[in-house]
């Protein structure tokens, strides 16, 4: 099935990413490079149109994000061979399988995991020796859409040091919200510099999508634990038109 263009494409810019990455092998290696480019642009609350009463329209703005939409962007971008292969992954990865609807969007986090997984775009990190702590939530503060029972498996926050060996770049990490009805309230994409740890994510407070150590998020930020999941590997050739 063919769909339109996304909403806030810029074909020569997404084309200059592709293009400036085309030697990086290594999906960790792209989504490094990529999610660098971004550091310091805006970040938009709640930047996609669509709602229980609202046509969902599917967007590709380049221009600001929320934690979630960075994320998506970069792994999109980084699993991308061409615009429109950028364009078919962004839409597989933010709907359930990559069907444009507002109740096919994966609206809280367990959910686009659990998509993402299926997908084969990310998977579980092996993380030996490091305690899981298991959660039942009823997830209820989307308007417009039911209750969502779920399952959250998390390292808890204590134990966030024991982790941080198995971090790589490229990883994606997600904070588990102590709130009883929401599963994860913040997103990041972990970069690593030998034993230091950093994460970047399109921050509300600041207002921009930054650069900052694991350690001080964790230090201001209240949580029940953290998720971490690995893009999986994927070589890609990127065949760019100028």
């Amino acid at each position: 099935m063919k769909h339109s263009p996304p909403l806030g494409l810029s074909r020569r810019r997404v084309e200059q990413l592709l293009s400036d990455t085309k030697h990086d092998r290594s999906a960790a290696s792209r989504i490094d490079v990529l999610s660098r480019r971004f550091v310091g642009r805006s970040y938009q609350p709640n930047p996609l149109i669509g709602s229980a009463d609202t046509a969902e329209v599917f967007t590709a703005s380049l221009d600001g994000f929320d934690c979630v939409t960075y994320i998506e962007t970069i792994l999109a971008l980084a699993r991308a061979s061409s615009v429109d292969d950028f364009t078919d992954w962004l839409r597989k990865i933010r709907y359930e399988r990559g069907r444009i609807q507002w109740d096919r969007r994966n609206h809280y986090m367990t959910l686009w995991i659990r998509n993402n997984v299926r997908a084969g775009i990310i998977r579980p990190v092996s993380m030996p020796a490091v305690p899981i702590l298991r959660m039942e939530r009823v997830l209820n503060v989307v308007p417009g859409l039911d209750p969502q029972p779920t399952r959250v498996k998390c390292v808890p926050k204590p134990a966030v040091p024991r982790l941080e060996p198995y971090l790589q770049t490229g990883d994606l990490i997600f904070f588990v919200s102590i709130r009883k009805h929401l599963d994860v309230f913040h997103a990041g994409i972990i970069v690593r510099d030998g034993k230091k740890v950093f994460m970047r994510h399109a921050s509300r407070s600041n207002g921009f999508v930054v650069e900052q150590e694991l350690s001080e998020f964790l230090k201001a930020n209240r949580m029940a634990g953290v998720i971490v999941m690995r893009p999986q590997g994927v070589t890609r050739r990127v065949a760019v038109s100028h």
